[in-house]
């Protein structure tokens, strides 16, 4: 562990988080390398801004700043591909599909949900990764987002509806091709 004589308390309230923030990091940059540099970017901003942190979730304060590291360094490097608008007209829930809870239970490996995570928009993807992976709640998530709760709850159910269709057809064994992304990702 690192000791920091001139940040007291740094240890004890950042420090048990930065699995989480890396793992955070890793869903939202889709790659290892830049994963660490955004995780390593969001520690140095976290000792940065910690003598102005007044308590409260240390957790979602230090998801936040990776989050805006992770976006800072996508605006940066890549174009905003997933970062498109949904319509919830052209994409009504489906609710006869199985839930991602049912058919996370019939997949033998990870690397499925993975790939199906992957799939997803940045948005939509971040949203599961804090509350399914991470388990946190809708407040702790807006509070991370800056998304209202209401809006972190639709998002929510909107990207579990993307995901079902991605794993259904994952595990039907239809690869998504170009077209068939751009009609998943843009449903």
């Amino acid at each position: 562990m690192l000791h920091n004589n001139y940040l007291p308390g740094f240890d004890e309230t950042v420090m048990p988080h930065l699995d989480a923030a890396y793992n955070l990091a890793r869903w939202l940059m889709r790659n290892e390398q830049d994963a660490q540099d955004c995780a390593q970017e969001a520690f140095l901003r976290a000792v940065r801004f910690f003598p102005g942190f007044r308590g409260g979730d240390a957790r979602a304060w230090l998801m936040r700043i990776v989050r805006n590291a992770c976006y800072t360094q996508m605006r940066a490097n890549w174009p905003m591909r997933d970062a498109e608008d949904f319509d919830e007209n052209a994409a009504p829930p489906d609710s006869g599909a199985p839930n991602p809870e049912q058919a996370l239970l019939k997949i033998d490996s990870g690397d499925l949900l993975r790939k199906a995570l992957e799939e997803l928009p940045v948005s939509f993807r971040e949203v599961v990764i804090l509350r399914e992976l991470e388990g946190m709640s809708y407040k702790e998530i807006a509070q991370i987002t800056g998304m209202p709760t209401g809006t972190v709850m639709s998002s929510l159910s909107r990207a579990r509806v993307r995901l079902r269709r991605v794993l259904t057809d994952l595990m039907s064994g239809n690869p998504l091709t170009d077209s068939r992304r751009v009609a998943v990702v843009g449903a």
